[in-house]
C-alpha cells in the first residue's frame, strides 16, 4: 500500500467523525411529542377551542376551568407490546406513554354551566361560554 492510499483513506475517515459529532440527534423535533397544541378562538359570547389530541381516548381527558383558566390533561398510551421471535428489532422507538397537560388564561371568566366538550377524530373541541360581569358596569356617582 503506498503513502497516497493510506493518506486517501485517512482524508475520507476525518470528515466522517467529524460529521458523525456535528449531526443533530435523531430524535429532535420541532415540538415536543407531549405538547397538548391549541387554537383558540372567540367571539362576543364565547371561546371556541380546538386542541389537537390524537390517538387519546375520551375516557383519558380531564378539562378543568376555573374562573377564567382552562387545563386539559390527558393520559397517553401509544406504545405498542412488540411480539417477541418476530424477526424485527427497534431501530427509533419516537412513540410517548405518560401524562400531559395544558393551561391557559382567557380575558373573561367561563359560565362552567354552558360548557361543551366533544372529541372528534383527535381535536378535542370546547366551547367556553363568556360570564357576564360586572366589572364593566358603571355607577353614577351622587
Amino acid at each position: 500500500m503506498t503513502a497516497f492510499a493510506l493518506s486517501n483513506r485517512t482524508d475520507d475517515f476525518i470528515p466522517e467523525v467529524f460529521r458523525r459529532l456535528f449531526q443533530a440527534p435523531v430524535l429532535a423535533t420541532p415540538f415536543a411529542e407531549n405538547e397538548i397544541r391549541i387554537d383558540v378562538r372567540e367571539n362576543d359570547k364565547q371561546y371556541l377551542v380546538s386542541a389537537e389530541m390524537p390517538g387519546i381516548k375520551k375516557e383519558d381527558i380531564r378539562v378543568s376551568i376555573t374562573g377564567n383558566l382552562v387545563s386539559i390533561s390527558a393520559e397517553v398510551n401509544k406504545n405498542q407490546e412488540e411480539k417477541e421471535g418476530n424477526g424485527n428489532k427497534v431501530l427509533v422507538k419516537e412513540t410517548f406513554h405518560g401524562s400531559i397537560s395544558r393551561s391557559f388564561s382567557l380575558a373573561h371568566e367561563v359560565d362552567r354551566k354552558g360548557v361543551e366538550a366533544k372529541l372528534k377524530d383527535g381535536v378535542l373541541l370546547l366551547t367556553l361560554p363568556k360570564r357576564d360581569s360586572d366589572a364593566g358596569h358603571l355607577i353614577p356617582i351622587q
